[in-house]
């Protein structure tokens, strides 16, 4: 009898030249024998992207790996990222949209758990979380000294929590509300370098706990730009990285990257944080005049820049981000911001030195670090009249966000020019197959790409509902309408929905729409939990509906939970700086920005929407559009980002046989 040659893994061999090799035997030995041995069906799309992904990482190229529903992506680029790991001895990096997908990739049941048992691999796998995912020592100690009962119930119950936990992770604490969160969470305006815990926080913990990783270290877009772009600085300064030194990096969802990279290349102006340092300075007993005159400046500056800023900035209730119309009068304010601040840096300068006692060297100290912050987002603001920075309004906290227009420009000598393998993976990163718009969004010229469609039957997995008497209109016109067909589909379905909307505000009209109706089944609001917390109720209680705006890519609840996916809006870009940029960018070069920014962007995401619906081969599903489609300009481009070959229904009794429950 002969034996069965069985290829070991890639990376027990030391060779260069050989790695390649072996690591694509190895890759078709696993995909063709190890997991059919163990119940897996074999994937050929799966399989071509694991080759061509493999492929470009050993040629250390900026690989766009798009792969469709079911093929199985994540399998195909976790087999290439461990050996490649184990052969350069440095971990990968693997870059999530959202915190609740690195969960879902780490956690018990994930891929990364039932590759390593499949082939007998011992992994040491890390989640790098952000920063805002961990409570703040310090923040949590002033609670802790408030006077009784100012916190509230929740809070309190959060406090006792922090005073017992050894990570402070919000994963602990699921069922924690955002604002509540909000209170105690690492903030990023906090100067950690005059805090008493500096050292020794839960921040400080996790990150001793993650950098060691050997073979892959799990992070989100957030945590990944942060270090890419102060690596260099932090270096300089004798600090720590924070990830360490890693061999390739993998940004699954890496059609979402852009908006993670600006903020975490921006600086963020609150206005609260200027006003309370300007209320300390003004305790102080005995300042000199000096310091008096320019704090009292300082109110007047600081209030002129904000109140002409929120004139300038737009109301679009469909984004987060208002967008700002930058003019003359904003300019000087942000000019006169700016030299009050110069001067009150100096100012406080002076005070360190005479060693005042009203306010500690820390507190000084932290004041200077917000200051220079500042400085640094109005000179950015104000260079070349604003031509070089993009910026915008929070809604929810009204501050002033400013970041680079040049995006590109930095990924490329950021990232793209350290010659490491570099892997953009995504359901959506193309236009049949196209990657140019997605290339030119990124400054890229020469990317290699592999494009595979999905390997689900959608012709009778999914049946797509196109309402006929859902007419256009207005707000006011369209809402009650539409709110009465979501209603009568969430209960022929029995629950069991995921409602998409377009933007938070949304969220917050649903809810209160839908008090009346009282429901048979639990509602799950995305602000109302976190998210991670929210996906696996929602997978549990195979009832529920979960309504949100977050959902539109990274969750993956498959079977009988998700039965009707609801686009309550199609998801067109709001009037969002970033996106203004892009349509301004195609205006220059002559083209039109509905077609080339608008209906691209739209149909991207709404792609990856439909992507929730269907996730196993036995999966069937609804997914209904409540906006109308039929006879607009943008129908075609609707049409193709539904799944291909799925039947197009008008009635809602054309539904009831194939929503059986």
């Amino acid at each position: 009898m002969c034996a069965i040659f069985r290829p070991k893994a890639p990376f027990e061999y030391h060779s260069k030249d050989e790695f390649p090799a072996r690591l694509a035997g190895w890759i078709g030995h696993v995909f063709y024998d190890v997991l059919p041995d163990h119940g897996y069906e074999i994937r050929e799309e799966q399989i071509f992207t694991a080759f061509q992904l493999a492929d470009a990482v050993c040629r250390r190229k900026v690989h766009f790996a798009e792969a469709g529903l079911g093929t199985g992506k994540t399998f195909a680029y976790l087999l290439t990222a461990i050996s490649y790991a184990r052969f350069t001895g440095k971990p990968v990096v693997i870059a999530c949209a959202s915190t609740a997908l690195q969960e879902q990739l780490v956690g018990s049941g994930g891929d990364i758990e039932t590759l390593s048992r499949l082939l007998n691999l011992d992994l040491d796998v890390r989640m790098a979380k952000d920063p805002r995912q961990y409570i703040c020592d310090e923040r949590v100690n002033r609670l802790v000294n408030q006077p009784l009962g100012q916190p509230g119930r929740a809070l309190e119950e959060v406090v006792r929590w922090a005073e017992v936990t050894k990570r402070g992770e919000r994963s602990e604490m699921p069922q924690v509300s955002d604002r509540v969160w909000a209170q105690i969470a690492w903030d990023e305006t906090e100067s950690c370098e005059v805090c008493s815990s500096r050292g020794f926080c839960k921040l400080v913990k996790a990150r001793e706990h993650y950098r060691p990783a050997r073979d892959l270290i799990v992070c989100d877009h957030g945590i990944f730009f942060e270090d890419l772009w102060t690596r260099d600085e932090r270096i300089a300064d004798g600090k720590l990285p924070l990830l360490p030194d890693y061999a390739a990096v993998i940004l699954d969802e890496g059609h979402k990257v852009m908006l993670p990279a600006a903020m975490r290349a921006g600086q963020q102006v609150v206005k609260e944080d200027i006003d309370s340092m300007l209320s300390l300075l003004e305790q102080i007993q005995g300042a000199r005049t000096s310091l008096v005159s320019i704090t009292f400046a300082m109110r007047s500056a600081t209030a002129k820049f904000f109140k002409t800023l929120y004139e300038a900035a737009s109301q679009d209730e469909g984004t987060d981000r208002l967008a700002v119309q930058v003019g003359d009068e904003l300019l000087e304010a942000a000019g006169a911001l700016r030299r009050a601040l110069d001067v009150l840096y100096v100012e406080l300068q002076y005070e360190q030195e005479l060693h005042l006692e009203s306010l500690s060297t820390a507190q000084l100290q932290a004041f200077e670090a917000r200051i220079e912050r500042t400085t640094a987002a109005l000179a950015r603001f104000y260079r070349n009249r604003g031509q070089e920075a993009i910026v915008w309004v929070d809604r929810v906290d009204r501050s002033f966000w400013v970041v680079p227009r040049d995006l590109s420009g930095l990924l490329r000598t950021r990232l793209f020019a350290k010659k490491i393998p570099v892997v953009f993976s995504s359901a959506t990163l193309s236009a049949g197959g196209d990657f140019s718009y997605f290339a030119r969004t990124l400054g890229l010229e020469e990317p290699s790409g592999s494009s595979v469609d999905s390997s689900f039957d959608f012709e009778k997995q999914v049946l797509i509902y196109l309402p006929r008497r859902l007419p256009p209109g207005d707000e006011a016109t369209w809402f009650p309408l539409a709110l009465k067909r979501l209603v009568s589909l969430l209960k022929l379905s029995g629950g069991r929905a995921l409602v998409l909307t377009s933007a938070p505000s949304d969220v917050r009209k649903l809810r209160k729409g839908l008090k009346e109706y009282q429901l048979p089944f639990e509602l799950l609001w995305e602000d109302r939990a976190e998210r991670g917390y929210l996906v696996r109720r929602f997978r549990e209680e195979v009832s529920s509906v979960l309504v949100g705006s977050g959902f539109w890519e990274g969750i993956d609840v498959p079977g009988a939970a998700l039965s009707l996916l609801v686009v309550w809006r199609l998801p067109f870009p709001p009037r969002d700086s970033l996106i203004e940029a892009r349509r301004h960018e195609a205006i220059e070069k002559g083209l039109n920005p509905l077609t080339a920014v608008d209906y691209p962007e739209m149909g991207l995401r709404l792609k990856q929407g439909c992507g929730r619906l269907i996730r196993k081969s036995d999966d069937r599903g609804v997914i209904a559009v409540l906006e109308p489609v039929q006879g607009t300009p943008w129908e075609q481009v609707v049409r193709e980002a539904l799944p291909a070959g799925a039947g197009v229904v008008g009635r809602l009794s054309d539904l009831c046989g194939f929503l059986k429950k």
